[in-house]
């Protein structure tokens, strides 16, 4: 499970269509709210680690803040 908090100016961006289209990912909202200014988002993310990995690498250079949560880290996962 990752979990994204997202700046204003990214908010309009498609990114789960991108996460889809340019990775082999299946990305799964498990939560999200979003504001003016500010936004967040809980995904599973279905697929290979190293796929997983270069999402929250492209997350991260798009401006998103990405907290990655582990398999035992207050029971959440990352699915792969």
């Amino acid at each position: 499970m990752i979990r994204c908090t997202f700046p204003a100016m990214i908010l309009q961006e498609p990114l789960l269509y991108n996460l889809g289209r340019d990775f082999h990912v299946v990305p799964n909202i498990r939560g999200a709210e979003i504001g003016d200014d500010r936004g967040w988002m809980d995904l599973e993310l279905e697929g290979d680690q190293g796929e997983i990995d270069r999402v929250v690498e492209y997350l991260r250079s798009r401006g998103v803040e990405v907290d990655v949560h582990h398999p035992g880290d207050s029971g959440t996962s990352v699915a792969g």
